[in-house]
C-alpha cells in the first residue's frame, strides 16, 4: 500500500466549531501528520488555524481562538444549582445575537435596518471585521501559503450561486477567503474577492468531503478525519422548538454515506472493467474504447474515521451560536475523547488488514 496521505476535513457549525478543535489536539498528542486540512465556515477558520501555525503552536492557536469567543460569558460554574443548564445556554445565545462574539463579530450600529439599502452598513445584521484581525493575529499567513500543509476552503458566488473552492495548491489565500467561507447571511456580510462578492459555502455543501475526494490523485492513498457537527440521525422531534433544531442538524449534517456509497460503486466499476479488458483478444486490447476503460489503473484507498457531534440533552437549536464558555469547553473536550476512543479502537488499528478500498468507521458512538 501507498503512503496515505492524511486529511482532515471540517464541516460548518459555528459554536460547535470547538469540537474540531478537541479533535485535532488528541490527534496532535497522538502524532498523526497532516498533509491537508479542508473546511467550510467555522470549519474554515479551524483549518486557517492549524495550516497557518507550526505542530508545536497548531493546539495553542485553536485554543487562542476558542477561549476569546467565549471570553464575555459567565464564569464556568456560576448559577449552577440556580437556572437549568438549558435555560443559562439560551441566556448566552441572546447576548450573542444582541452583541455579538469578541474576536469574531459585532452589532452593527445603527442597526441594518435603518440604513439606506446599498450601503455597507443595510448589508448584514453584524460587521466580521474583528475576524479579519483575529486571523492576522493568530495565523501566519505566509506559512499558510509557502507551508507543507495545503488548505482548500470553499465559499459561494453570490451572484452566480455556484460554490468556489480556495485552494493553497492554486490561490494565494488571505483573511478575506477564510472570511467569505463564513459568511453566512443574512447575519454576515458577503465577503469581496477579486470584485466577486462570496457567502458561506454551507449554503451548498456543508462538508467538504467531496471536494477532497474529487481532488484526489488516482494512486494516493487517503486517511481522512472528518470533524462534523451536525448529526444526520436524531430522534422525531415533540415540540416546535425541537423540531427547528432537528431541521437544522438535517440540513447541514455531511452526506458522508451517500459520497463513500458512490465511490465504492466507482471502484466496483472499474473492477469489472479490468477483468473484463483482461477477456478480450489481443486484437480488441488496442481498441481506443477498450483502453479508455481501464485508463488510470491505480485505484487508491480511501479510508474515513468519521467524527460528529452528539447533541447533549440541554442543547437547542442555538447551539451553533451560543459561544459560553463552558459549552465551549464541553465541545471541545467532546472532540478529544471521540478521537481518543476512535483511535483505540479495534476496528480502526486493524483497518489495512480489510482488502476493501474504501472504509469508513464511526467508532465514537
Amino acid at each position: 500500500m501507498n503512503s496515505e496521505k492524511s486529511v482532515i476535513v471540517l464541516q460548518g457549525g459555528g459554536a460547535l466549531g470547538a469540537y474540531q478543535g478537541g479533535a485535532v489536539e488528541a490527534l496532535s498528542d497522538a502524532g498523526q501528520p497532516i498533509d491537508w486540512v479542508a473546511g467550510i465556515s467555522i470549519g474554515a477558520i479551524n483549518s486557517a488555524l492549524i495550516a497557518g501555525n507550526e505542530p508545536e503552536r497548531r493546539v495553542s492557536a485553536l485554543r487562542n481562538f476558542w477561549e476569546m469567543v467565549s471570553s464575555s460569558s459567565l464564569p464556568v460554574g456560576m448559577l449552577d444549582g440556580v437556572l437549568s443548564r438549558g435555560f443559562l445556554n439560551d441566556l448566552s445565545a441572546t447576548g450573542t445575537t444582541m452583541t455579538g462574539v469578541p474576536g469574531f463579530f459585532r452589532l452593527r450600529l445603527p442597526p441594518a435596518g435603518l440604513m439606506p439599502q446599498g450601503t455597507e452598513g443595510a448589508r448584514s445584521f453584524y460587521d466580521t471585521a474583528p475576524l479579519r484581525d483575529t486571523l492576522l493575529d493568530l495565523v501566519d499567513f505566509d506559512l499558510l501559503n509557502g507551508g507543507p500543509i495545503r488548505l482548500s476552503v470553499g465559499a459561494v458566488n453570490v451572484e452566480t450561486g455556484n460554490m468556489t473552492w480556495f485552494d493553497s495548491a492554486e490561490t494565494e489565500i488571505r483573511p478575506e477567503h477564510i472570511m467569505a467561507s463564513g459568511a453566512l447571511p443574512p447575519g454576515f456580510p458577503a465577503i469581496e474577492i477579486d470584485g466577486a462578492r462570496y457567502w458561506d459555502g454551507g449554503l451548498v455543501s456543508n462538508t467538504p468531503l467531496q471536494y477532497v475526494l474529487d481532488e484526489q490523485l488516482p494512486a494516493e492513498d487517503l486517511c481522512v478525519f472528518q470533524v462534523d457537527l451536525f448529526s444526520a440521525r436524531g430522534a422525531v422531534p415533540t415540540s416546535v422548538w425541537t423540531s427547528e433544531a432537528r431541521e437544522k442538524d438535517i440540513r447541514f449534517s455531511s452526506r458522508t454515506r451517500f459520497n463513500t456509497d458512490m465511490m465504492r460503486r466507482m471502484h466496483e466499476t472499474r473492477d469489472a472493467a479490468r477483468r473484463l479488458y483482461d477477456k478480450l483478444p489481443p486484437g480488441l486490447k488496442n481498441d481506443p474504447d477498450a483502453k479508455a476503460l481501464v485508463r488510470g489503473n491505480a485505484d487508491p484507498c480511501v479510508t474515513i474515521a468519521h467524527l460528529i457531534y452528539r447533541q447533549a440533552k440541554y442543547e437547542r437549536q442555538s447551539k451553533d451560536y451560543e459561544f459560553s464558555r463552558r459549552s465551549t469547553l464541553d465541545h471541545w473536550d467532546a472532540g478529544k475523547a471521540d478521537v481518543v476512543r476512535t483511535l483505540s479502537h479495534p476496528e480502526w488499528k486493524a483497518r489495512h488488514d480489510a482488502a476493501t478500498r474504501v472504509k469508513v468507521f464511526d467508532l465514537a458512538e
